[in-house]
């Protein structure tokens, strides 16, 4: 059971309070040409070259052990459906109004003055986030990291991708995310096994190695605070489309969003941006989940004596209180469009973390040449586990048939081998450990451990249906 959100209040935290949309000016000589260099993360007046940066956006933070209720930033409001994508900006230095399409960019140039506008106050269409994570990554840096991928992929890589590979055309891209905290007591009742003792029994082909196990109910009670769980908020990417590899994107988190900026246009000059797409009502559900996937294994170092496992039964998950706030997150993106013969083109993505350099990403497979050198292995790989065995099984008949017999695993090289080069070349299974990864901290631990049942001689050395260890949001 989770009960989220269970009380009515909502309080609204308006991020930028006293912003104006218009010009923003130099804090040294007043210029509002305003310019953003990567190396230093730091806006650059490009008149002075005066260096600055906005305001921390740490002033958002709220304790989180004394979150009450549902707090939301003002840059995470609803996406109002009648809202204009096109705002018409003023300019103070000549009078002339600016239209700016917020799909497309925050920001323009005055055409008469030259004089530099940009939106600073969130305006109730979804465009304008709470705050914003500079780039901290150079383009050359990005580049580097993406030819070094696909350097350790050239083999299996489609000759045509080969050929066309290029690195001057990646992106660098704001991609929108909400960041949650939240407050919560956790609840976990079920059954643990630990084991007492193991032996073998048997004799000849009979024989097999027993456990013997005492098997506990067991609660676990805690509060849990949660900061910083981060979601996708754009559709797009927040699903794992057929026809394409989202679950790149998302595999490249963490990002250090404790450093982020108040919301300020300036810092996505030069680089694209992605609306937000979606409202907290379509991204609680998901976030819950993420949230008791991290009370999960959070809870793991409570039971480290059940040595076989932990079987949940009863899993509650109340929040007491719940902060959401809407955020760019920066990231270079190197795309590839795979044309098919079958029709079904398909869309690679590689990506790189512009605060941490970390990389992923998906390399089109020459599947042709995969499949003879996995049936090349496989060939090698059955000859040489079947004469394994036969010499194995002249020297260890008897008592150790089994030890002769682990050769036989060879037999299934060629598809180990093809499933090896797949993974590594399309890193489907590629995905963000949240449960793992998100800041979390545990305390008021209480628990409750009763011995209720003994086994004996049982042939699995885990517990059946253990799911102490389980994760259930796998995007």
């Amino acid at each position: 059971m989770i009960n989220g959100d269970s009380t009515p209040e909502i309080k609204i935290i308006q991020t930028n309070e006293g912003a104006q949309d218009g010009q923003n000016k130099c804090p040294k000589c007043g210029a509002t040409d305003i310019g953003f260099n990567i190396e230093s993360s730091m806006l650059r007046c490009n008149f002075c070259r005066f260096e600055f940066e906005s305001e921390r956006a740490a002033g958002l933070d709220t304790d989180v052990s004394q979150l009450q209720g549902k707090i939301v930033g003002s840059g995470a409001m609803d996406i109002s459906a009648d809202a204009d994508d096109v705002i018409t900006l003023k300019c103070t230095s000549c009078g002339a109004e600016v239209v700016i399409d917020t799909n497309e960019s925050m920001g323009a140039r005055c055409h008469w003055c030259r004089n530099t506008l940009s939106i600073a106050q969130q305006v109730p269409n979804g465009s304008v986030p709470d705050m914003v994570l500079p780039f901290g990554v150079a383009k050359n840096t990005a580049q580097s990291q993406i030819e070094k991928f696909v350097k350790a992929r050239q083999f299996f890589a489609l000759p045509k991708f080969k050929e066309e590979f290029c690195t001057e055309n990646i992106m660098g891209v704001y991609l929108p995310y909400m960041i949650v905290n939240i407050n919560s007591h956790v609840t976990f009742c079920g059954q643990g096994e630990r084991q007492t003792r193991k032996y073998t029994v048997g004799s000849g082909k009979s024989r097999r190695t027993v456990y013997d196990a005492d098997v506990y109910e067991v609660e676990r009670q805690f509060d849990l605070e949660i900061d910083g769980l981060t979601i996708v908020s754009s559709s797009g990417k927040l699903n794992n489309l057929s026809d394409r590899t989202n679950n790149i994107v998302n595999a490249i988190k963490p990002f250090d969003h404790e450093n982020s900026i108040k919301w300020d246009a300036n810092y996505l000059r030069g680089f694209a941006s992605e609306k937000r797409d979606t409202n907290i009502s379509d991204l609680g559900g998901a976030v819950e989940v993420k949230a008791k996937d991290i009370a999960r294994h959070t809870a793991v170092e409570t039971i480290a004596e059940y040595d076989r496992g932990v079987k949940w039964d009863k899993e509650e998950f109340d929040i007491k209180g719940k902060q959401w706030k809407a955020a760019y997150m920066p990231i270079w993106l190197y795309s590839y469009y795979q044309k098919q013969n079958d029709g079904r083109d398909f869309l690679h993505y590689i990506a790189v973390n512009a605060r941490t350099q970390k990389t992923m990403g998906s390399v089109p497979i020459n599947k042709g040449k995969l499949f003879l050198c996995s049936l090349i292995a496989q060939i090698i790989g059955s000859i040489i586990g079947i004469f394994l065995t036969v010499s194995l099984l002249a020297v260890f008949y008897g008592d150790d048939t089994f030890i002769a017999l682990i050769p036989l695993v060879l037999l299934a090289s060629g598809f180990v081998y093809w499933g090896y080069y797949y993974n590594k070349y399309r890193n489907k299974s590629a995905r963000f450990e949240h449960e793992k990864d998100t800041k979390a901290a545990m305390s008021k631990v209480v628990k409750g451990d009763k011995m209720c049942n003994r086994l004996v001689g049982v042939r699995n050395d885990k517990m059946r249906d253990a799911n102490h260890l389980d994760v259930r949001y796998k995007k």
